[in-house]
């Protein structure tokens, strides 16, 4: 019994198990109890000291971390269970204050004529995202957590959360929220090709922290049917501190092709989220290239509708009494999604019926832990930053039912990431599978790594290496150019846009240097960055390296704005010694963004085939 209670508990107790004051609680007693017993036989000695920290190493882990990133942390855990007697909320203009120094001001005309243009954040708002509230007791991890939800929107730049001692009043406790805004509209504009558009957009329209995006596009070639489109999405982001995200989009291209979408989806937005669920409706109208059985490419006319809903549901697993208990969760999703195409295809064109209505019902079970440490200089220059950490390990089965067959599928994903003395590293491995008559079809398998190093100071500068690895294998993919995986852009190398070239495995690697100028210059801050991109395809005929490399050189130049939601504009040039089209030796001007690693959360979502791309 000790052996499966080592088992268990090992796969979360290697992050915090410190009770919220630092000294153990009783439900942190079996921590103490697990490492004594784990000192009685050499097995289970193995598996303590493989998997788990003791609480000693782990105070001195947080406190590495927070030395890290030069932060002084506020000791919420002072004032726990104390009642709240007043909330203040304070937002602030963009330009000239502070959310840490109140005695910041505006000091020059410019500023104050910025601020005079910009609406500030409802204080209603900022209170939709709070989730602790008025005549309650305090609870130190939720003000952090409503703390790290407020920084989270694009229209903070910064936010304090303090709780205030009252005067002759020990049981009481006022609590203060000063958030600083950044300037949330922008609106860009560019012509090439005879082509023109513009693009406004908003993140915090009115002070609602609404947001709109609408890019308006005109062809001025009169031989075109169509010399218009538009792209335009509305989204509440939090109705009334339900945190159900909602969002309406149109588009419209130059092609005639239009498409249309509603979604509302309230996800595990926190560690401590039980209830989650979404659901959501498209219909689209398009026109596609596809090559049929003589290598002819047809344009073809496609009609088709969709519409999804899921649900989920958090346990906590290990009791409610520390922080590593409540942010452990036992976690339960199930989803249904009907894709159901109006107008598709001829046989001639898609004799293997590709493009066809499905439907596909899929659950998922898992554990997931994550918490957050707080960084900086990552993507945001200079400000503060919050990078999860934890461990996932999740299965999901189901059920496709299209062309009137029946298939079962079944994938799994085993995620870990953690702060180290050398950096930060995160792994991520999925796998899944279609089987058909006990053949396994369509199946995949993704090993994902993300590593960045600590900063290390070079006089007035700051550097850091980030690294991301990612091999995506696919087997018994289906005989089509729609199942093949490519390097395009988004999902392979940046400016990279061949479409032709597809295989059915691919290695990818990307090497980024980036460094960050303390210096600043009416607030803005320059920082240099190196990045190289190398990928291969496996088309089947021969093994990865046996290939050609393709690759790609940038450098290029950040520059960073602490005051604006767009924080950072750059100037980019990206040399390609080879594409498959374009020739040899390519020079392309900002084809990357020096952001384009991220990082892979340890939450359980809506269940999902395993991404092949």
């Amino acid at each position: 019994m000790r052996t499966y209670l080592l088992i268990l508990v090992y796969f979360l107790g290697s992050y915090n198990m410190v009770a919220q004051n630092g000294v153990p609680s009783k439900s942190d007693s079996i921590y103490y109890k697990i490492e004594r017993v784990s000192q009685k036989k050499k097995f289970y000695k193995f598996l303590h000291d493989a998997f788990f920290r003791s609480v000693q190493t782990e105070e001195l882990s947080n406190t590495k971390r927070q030395k890290s990133a030069s932060i002084n942390p506020i000791p919420y855990r002072l004032y726990n269970c104390k009642i709240i007697r007043n909330i203040t909320i304070e937002s602030l203009d963009p330009f000239g204050f502070s959310a840490e120094n109140k005695n910041s001001k505006p000091e020059n005309q410019l500023e104050r004529i910025g601020n005079s243009l910009h609406i500030k954040t409802k204080h209603w708002t900022i209170r939709n995202l709070l989730l602790f509230k008025k005549n309650e007791e305090l609870d130190s991890l939720l003000l952090k957590e409503s703390e790290r939800l407020i920084r989270s929107q694009r229209y903070v730049r910064s936010v304090i959360i303090k709780p205030i001692p009252i005067a002759n009043c020990s049981d009481s406790i006022d609590v203060s929220v000063r958030v600083l805004d950044t300037w949330s509209a922008a609106i860009t504009g560019a012509y090439a090709n005879n082509k023109s558009n513009l693009d406004i957009n908003e993140r915090n329209f009115i002070g609602l922290g609404h947001e709109f995006d609408i890019n308006y596009l005109k062809s001025l070639d009169n031989s075109t049917a169509i010399n218009y489109g538009y792209d335009a999405k509305y989204t509440v982001p939090n109705f009334r501190n339900t945190f159900i995200n909602t969002s309406v989009a149109s588009k419209k291209d130059l092609n005639n092709s239009t498409y249309k979408s509603i979604k509302l989806d309230r996800p595990f937005y926190s560690t401590y989220t039980h209830w989650a669920g979404g659901i959501y409706y498209d219909y689209k109208s398009y026109n596609q290239t596809l090559v049929n059985s003589d290598a002819v490419a047809l344009s073809q006319y496609f009609n088709s509708k969709t519409y999804s809903l899921w649900g989920g549901h958090a346990f906590n697993i290990f009791g409610k009494g520390s922080e590593f208990a409540r942010t452990s969760h036992l976690v339960i999703t199930g989803g249904f999604t009907n894709t159901n195409y109006l107008t598709k295809p001829d046989l001639a064109i898609d004799p293997i019926q590709f493009f066809s209505s499905s439907k596909l019902a899929l659950a998922t079970l898992g554990i997931s832990a994550q918490k957050f440490y707080q960084d900086k200089y990552l993507f945001r220059f200079g400000t503060i930053e919050d990078i999860p950490y934890g461990k996932l390990i999740a299965v999901t089965g189901g059920f496709e039912n299209k062309n009137l067959v029946n298939r079962a599928y079944f994938g799994g994903r085993f995620a870990y990431g953690n702060y180290f003395n050398f950096g930060y590293l995160q792994g991520n491995f999925e796998a899944g599978s279609f089987f058909n008559d006990g053949k396994s079809e369509q199946s995949i398998y993704k090993f994902e790594l993300n590593y960045f190093t600590n900063l290390f100071p070079i006089g007035s500068w700051k550097f850091r290496q980030f690294f991301k690895p990612v091999l995506v294998l696919g087997t018994n993919r289906l005989n089509t150019p729609q199942d093949r995986l490519n390097l395009i852009d988004v999902n392979g190398i940046p400016g990279f846009n061949s479409a032709p070239l597809t295989g059915t495995k691919k290695i990818l690697a990307t090497f980024q240097t980036q460094s960050y100028n303390q210096k600043e210059w009416y607030g803005f801050n320059f920082s240099p960055y190196l990045n190289f991109t190398f990928g291969f395809l496996d088309t089947g005929d021969h093994i990865f390296f046996s290939n050609k490399m393709y690759s790609q050189i940038g450098v290029g130049v950040l520059v960073n704005n602490k005051y604006l939601i767009f924080n950072s504009f750059q100037l980019s040039f990206s040399y390609y010694p080879s594409l498959p089209i374009d020739g040899s030796n390519i020079i392309k001007t900002n084809a990357f963004q020096n952001n384009n690693i991220e990082f892979r959360d340890f939450q359980i979502g809506q269940p999902a085939l395993v991404p092949y791309q």
